[in-house]
């Protein structure tokens, strides 16, 4: 019954996309992302149940220890506000300074205090990493936190952690990977000075969740020696795990750290620097670990029973010392895994030199192989694999020269065939000229992803729009144009679809805007103010009357639609993938 009623919603929605002439409304827009402590929310993933994981950014109110200020940091924020608040949207220059060196700003300058912050590298300086993950059930969404804690003496988390989450089972398991928090530690350096350094335990690790955030599981990964590893789950089918996990260190930055005369073993440099801070400031600053992909079988409980490499893609030179990854992105019910790896631009080299030339290509692991489908690597390169549903059809993209200009163009393989019949389909997009990625694929054979709607040539940042694409017809869509005429969201990427068709996407909408401290603000005649803001939407299939947006009497473009080319900055620095190198 259940394929029965897959297949009679997927023929409803072929049918909506089969009218070219007209938009339809196919598709009602949910908000899934209003949360009032968020400026922005960010689409992941949606299971079968209508459960949703969504990852949120720009908290507000972020708490800031002023004690750890002093007057010179208060001289920088001045000098940073004076010289920046022209070319800074929606912040004046520093409006109460006496009340700002007094610890006690207010938004305005309170939102200088941030930007400074976050500007400093120095480990010597509060850090400010706050992305969260959101776990929505009924319609509300709820923070989890995964590795973050509060503050000594105080409830307040430290909002120091980069936590991503990659997906939500149909069983409830929450999974992704997380950053440890950043920690006040006091150290007396050689002039006999109390100083303080802001470290954490490790950069990133693997987490899941099988009673929604009450316990949080980890990863650790095979090689821990310094800074604890990274891992992180992107994954999960059944009990099966994929994702990535760190299987060596890079030999000359551990050299480095072990050197007495300039590295992390010279008494000079310990006198007045922690040790885990020289440690951290070497492995922060290089490619320090080889990553590995990475599978991990699951009990009944979400405990790993056990965990393999699933290798790379080429076997470098013995005196080859630079880093080697892969990564596994997605994992379908026959076990079979996609993702992507260092390979050799001369895909045909069989005897690579030390420095051999190499990128990262788009692969499947399948049946104890490392399989690249990317036929030409001199024409499709640096691609990537992120999903594989049980049909055994991969999506994902790849670069390619267009005209002369470096685009990515979204495809995808049948991997169900053997590998030299592997081959790339790139159906038509947006546009020649249009990059466009393909993020996820349900069993019916619907793609999600976005690709660039804007025809302007140069390095200018291009709008993109989500898209909906039908394998089975070869009928590509603007998702915009399933959602009704008047929609205040304009949909700019579509991060995946469920079985239901149901799409979990990231558009942008007109909110009351809110300042540095969550407060809501108003011009000077009393009238809300607002913005545009990125938000996590659900698009859920309606089975609705196909509508004529022509009849739409002065709809140039949907709200929200003309947001600022720094918010879309935002959403391509961001950054929030399935992966997270």
């Amino acid at each position: 019954m259940k394929n029965i009623v897959k297949s009679l919603v997927a023929m409803g929605i072929t049918s909506a996309l089969a009218v070219s002439a007209v938009h339809a409304a196919s598709y009602e827009v949910i908000d899934r992302g209003e949360v009032s402590s968020l400026k922005y929310t960010y689409a992941q993933q949606e299971n079968n149940n209508g459960e949703s994981v969504l990852s949120g950014t720009e908290n507000y109110n972020i708490p800031v220890l002023f004690q750890y200020l002093d007057e010179d940091d208060y001289d920088a924020i001045v000098s940073l506000a004076e010289r920046s608040h022209e070319i800074v949207l929606d912040l004046n220059d520093i409006e109460d300074e006496t009340s700002l060196r007094e610890g006690d700003p207010n938004a305005n300058d309170f939102a200088w205090v941030i930007r400074y912050l976050k500007s400093i590298s120095s480990f010597n300086y509060q850090k400010i990493n706050d992305t969260v993950v959101l776990l929505n059930q009924g319609g509300d969404s709820q923070e989890i936190t995964i590795f973050d804690v509060p503050f000594d003496n105080t409830s307040t988390l430290t909002r120091s952690t980069t936590d991503f989450v990659n997906g939500i089972t149909d069983n409830g398991w929450v999974y992704g990977n997380g950053s440890a928090p950043y920690l006040p530690v006091d150290f007396t350096n050689s002039d006999d000075e109390d100083v303080t350094f802001w470290l954490r335990d490790f950069n990133t690790r693997a987490f899941i969740t099988n009673d929604q955030g009450a316990t949080i599981k980890t990863i650790t990964a095979p090689d821990t020696s310094f800074y604890n590893g990274e891992s992180a789950i992107l994954d999960i089918e059944g009990f099966t795990a994929v994702g990535y996990a760190s299987v060596a260190t890079n030999v000359n930055v551990v050299e480095s750290i072990e050197e007495t005369d300039g590295g992390c073993a010279d008494q000079d440099i310990l006198d007045d620097t922690p040790y885990d801070a020289c440690v951290q400031s070497f492995v922060s600053a290089t490619d320090f670990y080889h990553l590995n992909a990475y599978v991990w079988t699951l009990d009944e409980n979400a405990n790993v029973v056990e965990g393999n490499s699933l290798g790379l893609l080429v076997t470098p030179n013995s005196e080859d010392e630079r880093v080697y990854r892969s990564y596994a992105q997605a994992v379908n019910e026959d076990g079979v895994v996609v993702g992507f790896s260092h390979g050799w631009i001369d895909e045909t080299e069989t005897e690579p030199s030390q420095n051999e030339a190499r990128s990262l290509y788009a692969v499947v692991y399948k049946d104890g192989e490392v399989i690249s489908f990317t036929e030409d690597h001199a024409e499709h390169f640096d691609s990537r694999a992120y999903d594989i549903n049980n049909s055994g059809i991969a999506v994902g993209h790849v670069n390619t020269f267009i005209n002369g200009n470096l685009r990515t163009k979204f495809y995808y393989v049948d991997t169900s065939v053997p590998a030299d019949e592997m081959q790339m389909v790139f159906p038509n997009d947006y546009f020649e000229g249009s990059s466009s990625t393909a993020r996820a694929i349900n069993e019916s054979g619907f793609i999600v992803g976005e690709g660039e709607i804007e025809t302007q040539s140069g390095s200018t940042t291009r709008r993109t729009n989500g898209f909906l694409y039908d394998l089975h017809n070869d009928n590509f869509t603007n998702i915009n144009d399933l959602t009704e005429c008047n929609s205040p969201y304009s949909i700019i990427e579509a991060r995946d679809i469920n079985d239901n068709n149901e799409i979990s996407a990231t558009a942008i909408v007109k909110a009351p805007r809110r300042d540095a401290k969550g407060e809501l603000m108003y011009d000077d005649e009393g009238n809300q103010l607002t913005e545009d803001v990125v938000r996590a939407v659900t698009l859920v299939p309606t089975g609705g009357e196909v509508e004529d947006c022509s009849q739409v009497e002065d709809v140039i473009e949907r709200q929200g639609a003309g947001f600022g080319f720094g918010l879309l900055g935002l959403m391509l620095t961001f950054g929030l993938r399935r992966w997270v190198k």
